[in-house]
């Protein structure tokens, strides 16, 4: 300390607004989160102080008086004792009087004051050493009391510290925005189960035994019409892709059927971008089949088209976008290229009677396109539509989720979109027997020639998850805990411990460009020890729920999803009012609910708060194709219009029967993707199946539509998990 010879003044000064509040600024800075609680000053507070600076990883503690006759008493350093921290503050005098208690790099800090009233802000884990692992209910708490009690005191802290509920006589805050029309299409779906469910258990069957009959008329359609064997495969592909994005974005709010549901809208696009393609080409006098129709018509219009469906869900659930993660936005714009490549894979594979050659075959993110001369040569690499298109919607929820953390994430998107538009431009050029111009293909060369598009996409993934973990991380003061004590904290002890020592190396003098770069780098190592110790907290919980029955791990499997989202709410919101769905009432309920059912009730914390507070009851312009450059054709893959106009030609030369097969054929692939695919809601009882199989047998096919096949595995063996299982987590 005599290097940095600081008074208490300067330590206040940076914290305090003062000698008993928190420093507002001080606190919005880095996502604290911050807990007001009523407790006795004794040795189970200061225990639970020095547990709090365990858990942030450091060896020592900053003390020091806050009223302004103290202002230039020195700092006190003292060690993670709690012997060493009473002795300090009896050696004040018998009198109580407000202190400080501060992580050196000021990211942590408790302030005691002389009556009961203490305030911990910070991290979550150093939170909730002191008040709990529910610190919404900590939190609630602290603000029935400051209601039922009064006092200027108590009201003040619950105003300045945002714990007087909305609607409470003490709140400030206006009224939360209404419902939007997806919310509004949820509630009314949850209504029906809760009020007619028999007629809910009868669409069940119907929409089982129909996705199931939808299944044998794909198997069946080839059999009558050639050409319809690509439509089973190319379904597949698009499952297989979509599952391989969105199992490892485990920051997801969105569900996998909703993904299923936006590639099915992507599909559908593929119609009204062929029109506007038709009338483009038409407006500009040239040849579809052409270099200027494949390429800058093509491309332009697709690439921009296939965002629509992010255009249209801010149109129809404006609220539901406010809760959106960095991920979700990937996720969806990959959905609806997938999509549109799955229709323009089918139209053109179905058209031309045979397997597009110029397809991959690949595992990783199939769907991309590779076109080679006689030689075997590679002219041009597409990762495909999906692969691209998610590129985009990556880039734009890292800017739009990520923007607290500086205006060049928006740099991010017109990259992106310029990748992508160089590689579809690419590709089309050699199918139309033409190339880039060499600036533009000096640009696609240095963006990765295609080759690097699939691993870009994983890179900008994982980023997106770190990003949405470390914004929830900071959204506890609302997001009920998981159950059990979330594992890896000695992980997330070191790399917070290395931090601190790091933050306190970092100049202040320097320019801020390099210093938000220091930072951004000394706190990576928290980033990814929070995002590891939040999976593998949600994996170890489903593993547990997944002993208890299917039943239970698909209630676990929605509440782990609805949490991250109104988590993300809260994070994303910086205090303006947003929708939350379900509600913090119903959240809180469920999580409850859910700690019950498995059997680890929500951790209390090291003081005595939860005691005392029970008692209360209470974010280059391209220059044109040239010349011919190689044997390349357009015989093969095709955009839009062509594939459009090819399949209409190939509908003029069926029968009746033989078109009847392929509407029925189209029919199948859009119920596939619509329709069988959410977490199931119910689940027939095991005693009552083998008591009664014929009679539970609309309730099997309820639940175990073509697309829930993959819950019931899993919920089939979760049951053979051992009872270890049940000792991952601690109470």
């Amino acid at each position: 300390m005599e290097e940095q010879a600081m008074l208490a003044r300067d330590l206040v000064l940076r914290v305090c607004a003062g000698a008993t509040e928190l420093d507002p600024h001080w606190l919005r800075a880095d996502g604290k989160v911050t807990t007001p609680f009523l407790v006795p000053r004794d040795r189970n507070l200061v225990r639970a102080i020095v547990a709090a600076g365990r858990a942030m990883g450091v060896e020592r503690l900053l003390v020091c008086r806050t009223r302004p006759e103290f202002s230039y008493d020195p700092v006190t350093e003292v060690p993670l004792d709690t012997d060493t921290l009473i002795d300090l503050v009896r050696g004040w005098g018998p009198v109580p009087t407000d202190f400080l208690v501060c992580v050196e790099d000021f990211s942590a800090a408790v302030l005691v004051t002389a009556n009961e009233l203490t305030v911990a802000a910070g991290p979550a884990d150093f939170v909730r050493e002191l008040v709990g692992a529910d610190i919404p209910q900590a939190r609630a708490h602290f603000g029935a009391r400051a209601r039922a009690e009064g006092g200027p005191v108590l009201t003040r802290a619950a105003q300045l510290y945002d714990c007087a509920g909305t609607g409470a006589r003490h709140a400030r805050g206006p009224r939360g925005p209404g419902p939007d029309l997806a919310e509004r299409l949820g509630r009314g779906v949850d209504r029906a189960r809760r009020g007619s469910p028999r007629a809910v258990r009868a669409l069940r069957a119907l929409r089982g035994a129909w996705g199931w009959l939808m299944v044998v008329a794909l198997l069946a359609a080839p059999l009558v019409v050639p050409g319809l064997e690509a439509a089973l495969p190319a379904l597949a592909a698009a499952f297989v892709l979509l599952f391989q994005l969105a199992w490892p974005a485990r920051s997801r709010t969105v569900s996998f059927a909703a993904l299923l549901r936006v590639a099915a809208l992507g599909a559908l696009l593929l119609w009204p971008l062929a029109l506007a393609e038709a009338a483009v080409v038409r407006l500009l006098g040239i040849d579809p089949y052409g270099v200027l129709g494949y390429t800058y018509v093509a491309v332009s219009v697709e690439e921009i088209g296939k965002l629509a469906p992010l255009l249209l869900l801010a149109l129809v659930a404006r609220r539901r976008m406010r809760r959106l993660a960095a991920v979700d936005f990937l996720l969806l714009a990959a959905a609806s290229g997938a999509g549109f490549q799955l229709a323009e894979r089918l139209l053109t594979e179905v058209a031309l009677g045979g397997r597009d050659l110029s397809v991959d075959g690949g595992l990783f993110l199939p769907g991309g396109s590779t076109v080679t001369d006689p030689a075997g040569t590679v002219l041009a690499v597409f990762s495909g539509h999906a692969v691209t298109t998610g590129l985009v919607g990556a880039a734009l929820g890292l800017a739009v989720v990520g923007r607290r953390y500086g205006a060049w994430l928006w740099l991010l998107p017109p990259v992106a979109l310029t990748l992508a538009f160089l590689e579809h431009l690419n590709l089309n050029a050699r199918l139309a027997n033409a190339a880039l111009h060499p600036a533009s293909d000096l640009v696609h060369g240095l963006l990765g020639g295609g080759v690097l598009t699939p691993w870009l996409l994983a890179l900008l993934l994982s980023c997106a998850v770190a990003m949405d973990y470390r914004m929830i991380a900071t959204a506890a003061e609302s997001t009920p805990p998981l159950p059990g004590q979330p594992p890896l904290a000695r992980l997330r002890r070191w790399a917070r411990g290395r931090s601190v020592a790091m933050r306190v190396r970092v100049p202040a003098d320097i320019a801020p460009l390099f210093r938000r770069m220091a930072l951004s780098w000394v706190d990576l190592p928290v980033t990814l020890a929070t995002t590891l110790s939040t999976i593998a907290h949600e994996f170890t919980v489903a593993a547990i729920a997944a002993r208890r029955g299917p039943g239970v791990l698909c209630d676990t499997w929605r509440f782990l999803r609805r949490r991250r989202g109104n988590a993300m709410g809260e994070a994303r919101s910086a205090g303006r009012p947003w929708r939350r769905h379900p509600s913090q009432e119903e959240l809180t309920r469920q999580a409850h609910e859910l700690a019950r059912r498995l059997g680890l009730a929500a951790t209390g914390g090291v003081t005595g708060a939860m005691a005392a507070m029970g008692a209360a009851g209470v974010y280059a312009a391209f220059t044109a194709p040239v010349a011919p450059a190689g044997p390349g054709g357009a015989d093969g893959a095709a955009y839009a219009f062509v594939a459009l106009d090819r399949i209409q030609g190939w509908l003029g030369g069926l029968t009746a029967v033989e078109t009847a097969w392929a509407a029925a054929a189209l029919a199948a692939v859009l119920t596939l993707l619509l329709t069988g695919n959410g977490v199931p809601h119910a689940h027939p009882r095991m005693r009552e199946f083998l008591r009664a199989p014929t009679a539970n047998t609309g309730a099997i096919l309820g639940m175990l539509a073509p697309g829930q096949v993959g819950y019931a595995v899993l919920g089939l063996v979760g049951l053979l998990l051992p009872r270890r299982v049940d000792r991952l987590l601690i109470r």
